[in-house]
């Protein structure tokens, strides 16, 4: 009979593949362009078409106003006093509406205790008189003593030669024609701007959708990457998209080598952990009488390759915050303190600005430093100096220990994962190789030298400074 499935194959069975998340939108950008584009549009035209508005209203009406002015100056300068003390013109209006009955156009003389003195065109009507104003300059306004005929009146007072009264002179026009061109002028105004509102919104869309075409193609770009036929944009884009697609490959590309070297990690420590588990299936499979300490031994090379290859995929996961920052001297005294510990007969020497900033993280940092000041105090003969300074955008650490040294041709081979000249003492041979993957994970370096001050070896490293 088959075996059963396990329960974490069938929760595995019965879970729901990785869905798309959804994006949280704070609605249309092309729409909330539109709408302030058109809002503005209607404020900036309504205010415009209202001034303009009432300009042309006041010059058609100070126009109308003119020629009425006009008439009344007339009147004034021909009239004179009769014999029987009447206002009489010698040289009367040149209008014919003055002659004919309710024509629109009217005048009219008025005194106190007098007899008012119309034109023919009021017939039966007369003009309000009000007498308890004098009006020594040209009065205009608007009445509408005729329930049927708004009119514009003008009207001024005057002292005719031989008369102790004095005269009101008025002329009124019906607002009938001057209303007629106000109500044509803002019908066409109001069509005029309505047409230029229609058009200027629609240039506005127009430009909204040309001007977000770009974001349009990188979404297309961007659709193409995920579906694997393309590994990075390479579409020309404007001015002020492109910073935004030069992040955008980086951003890719990092994450390509982030993958590329996790694959990489993966397969290293597979392979690595290959030799001591087919040594320990072969011991078991044996029944070697030293199968207890071939386990111990197998798997302490295990373990120290694990604690490898998570120290690089710990830094390399971290390497992309663009806000990595370490204080570097709280981690030298930090990782002193816990040396010092471990190696009470040794001396240690810090020198150094106390203000130096590296860009890296701060667990990275102390596992470098911790791993170099360690062998310093391991191998050397008491007396262990480490320098920091910084020197042309780098954070330059000096670690320096007073014992035999190492031959120039025998370094590079140091920086293998497991190598080791020193046999005598305990370790795992993967202290150096850590560090150097850490600081080029850290675009850093690091290096073996010889110390002339202490005689032993000095090991540089070399790490970028955070602004």
């Amino acid at each position: 009979m088959a075996d059963a499935p396990s329960p974490s194959e069938i929760a595995a069975s019965e879970s729901p593949g990785p869905q798309r998340a959804i994006t949280r939108t704070t609605g249309s950008l092309s729409r909330r362009m539109i709408v302030i584009a058109a809002v503005w549009i209607t404020v900036l035209l309504t205010g415009g078409g209202y001034a303009l508005d009432r300009v042309l209203t006041n010059a058609v009406t100070r126009s109308f106003d003119d020629q009425l002015e006009y008439v009344l100056t007339a009147l004034i300068a021909s009239a004179e006093i009769g014999p029987d003390k009447e206002v009489i013109f010698n040289r009367e209006p040149a209008d014919q509406r003055f002659l004919e009955a309710y024509s629109g156009l009217y005048w009219q003389v008025s005194g106190k205790q007098s007899e008012d003195f119309p034109s023919r065109s009021l017939w039966d009507r007369r003009l309000r008189y009000g007498g308890n104003h004098q009006d020594l300059r040209i009065h205009i306004y608007d009445s509408d003593q005729f329930p049927e005929e708004k009119l514009r009146v003008v009207e001024r007072d005057a002292r005719l030669p031989g008369s102790p009264v004095r005269w009101r002179f008025q002329v009124a026009g019906s607002r009938v024609g001057l209303d007629e061109q106000i109500r044509a002028l803002r019908q066409t105004l109001l069509i005029s701007f309505a047409l230029l509102a229609l058009g200027l919104i629609g240039m506005a869309g127009l430009q909204v959708y040309y001007g977000l075409s770009p974001l349009r193609r990188l979404r297309e770009e961007i659709a193409k990457m995920r579906a694997g036929e393309s590994r990075q944009i390479d579409r020309a884009m404007p001015v002020e998209v492109a910073p935004m697609v030069e992040e955008l490959n980086g951003l890719i590309a990092h994450n390509e080598r982030q993958a590329e070297e996790a694959r990489r990690h993966a397969g290293n420590l597979a392979h690595a952990l290959k030799t001591p588990l087919t040594v320990i299936m072969n011991a078991a499979t044996a029944n070697a009488d030293d199968l207890g300490p071939t386990v111990i031994r197998e798997a302490t090379t295990m373990r120290r390759q694990v604690d490898h290859h998570l120290a690089r995929a710990r830094a390399v996961g971290r390497r992309g915050n663009a806000h990595s920052r370490a204080d570097v001297w709280p981690s030298l005294e930090s990782v002193e303190r816990a040396v010092g510990r471990l190696y009470s007969h040794v001396r240690f020497d810090l020198d150094g600005p106390k203000d130096l900033k590296a860009h890296v993280e701060r667990q990275d940092l102390d596992e470098m430093l911790g791993n170099l000041i360690e062998n310093a105090a391991k191998y050397g003969g008491g007396s262990v100096f480490v320098t920091v300074k910084a020197q042309a955008g780098f954070v330059e650490f000096l670690v320096e220990d007073d014992g035999q040294g190492i031959p120039e041709s025998e370094r590079l081979r140091l920086f293998d994962r497991g190598a080791r000249l020193d046999t005598g003492k305990p370790g795992t041979g993967l202290g150096l190789a850590i560090v150097r993957d850490v600081a080029e994970i850290y675009e850093g370096t690091v290096s073996l030298e010889e110390s002339e001050d202490l005689g032993g070896l000095l090991v540089r490293l070399r790490l970028p400074a955070a602004s």
